[in-house]
């Protein structure tokens, strides 16, 4: 556990010894596939930890559309946010897959933190690169068009590994969730990109043949 939780970007920093104190307040918890974590305006009593598996946060509208704002899998928090803020999940989360977690509660994270101030400063870095995301995801469905949202992902997944070679982990239903479209506009765009020979698509596996028609793409460029 010591090692798992060294891995994990809020306590990448901290001694063993602190790392034993977040062991300590740690509870394990198994969720089968669908299962749901919490839902929108829930009370926040803690945040997670992903051990394995995957998890979705996402929103339904008033005419019962889903919007998935985040896919998260090992290592990541979720939730955490209303650990500072006082207030319940802004959003639903569901195991897309049979997971792992590790809880952490509010009020046993909080004397941690009075404790040990390293863990505080570590928060606040991955809280800002959480809003940047967010940011993102937000500029991208407001502004973009579809193959354009398409792009940008397929680029950041690219920039993760610098790898023209990418393995999707989420299946198509939920990656036009998770770009603001349905699986019928998400396949006729990607049946577009691979006639145009800037992908190469064999189910979840996608080769970036054309990384600067890619690029042009995303930025609104080039259209197809």
């Amino acid at each position: 556990m010591i090692d798992f939780l060294k891995k994990v970007s809020i306590f990448s920093s901290l001694s063993d010894e602190q790392l034993k104190l977040i062991q300590k307040i740690s509870q394990k918890k198994i969720y089968p596939k669908k299962a749901i974590i919490f839902e929108d305006e829930e009370e926040a009593k803690g945040f997670y930890i992903i051990v394995n598996g995957k998890i979705k946060v996402f929103k339904i509208s008033f005419e019962g559309k889903e919007q998935i704002l985040h896919i998260f899998g090992k290592f990541n928090i979720f939730g955490e946010v209303p650990v500072f803020a006082d207030k319940p999940y802004p959003a639903n989360a569901m195991a897309i897959e049979k997971t792992e977690l590790l809880f952490i509660s509010k009020n046993n994270f909080i004397k941690a933190i009075k404790e040990n101030p390293e863990i505080a400063l570590n928060m606040l870095s991955v809280l800002s690169l959480r809003l940047h995301a967010f940011t993102k995801v937000i500029e991208s469905l407001s502004l973009k068009e579809v193959p354009a949202r398409l792009a940008s992902f397929l680029l950041y997944e690219y920039n993760k590994k610098n790898s023209a070679d990418i393995q999707l982990t989420i299946n198509k239903n939920q990656l036009a969730s998770l770009l603001g479209t349905i699986p019928e506009t998400l396949s006729r765009i990607l049946n577009r990109f691979s006639q145009q020979k800037i992908l190469t698509i064999n189910g979840k596996q996608i080769k970036i043949n054309n990384l600067d028609m890619l690029n042009e793409i995303a930025e609104g460029i080039l259209k197809l």
